[in-house]
């Protein structure tokens, strides 16, 4: 079974929309982003500095991961993804699809 992430760069679509924006992103996207087959968990990061942009990265499991990725932009197409007027749109969320090479687990308990 394959594992991976899938990482996305997001900005609000204007400063005075940020709250809402990252509202929106944290009780109503991440939920259904979920939901989907193939997505273990979700992690969203704030920009450290002024003006960049917010980070979620989504961990993947399945047999195929570019099929989750298939999965995700098919809910977004039939409406099972709320979709935000509230996120910058040009230019579009940058993504990128990661596979995983190698783990190599915590040693003497530290994590």
């Amino acid at each position: 079974m394959a594992k991976g992430i899938y990482v996305v760069e997001s900005r609000p679509a204007s400063p005075d929309v940020d709250a809402e924006f990252n509202r929106w992103y944290k009780e109503i996207h991440l939920p259904e982003m979920i939901a989907i087959d193939g997505i273990r968990s979700a992690r969203r990061f704030a920009p450290g500095d002024e003006g960049g942009p917010y980070i979620a990265i989504y961990e993947l499991e399945g047999d195929e991961l570019t099929a989750i990725v298939e999965r995700m932009v098919a809910a977004a197409r039939s409406g099972a993804l709320t979709l935000s007027k509230l996120q910058q749109l040009d230019p579009p969320p940058a993504t990128r699809l990661l596979e995983l090479t190698t783990e190599y687990p915590a040693v003497d308990g530290h994590q």
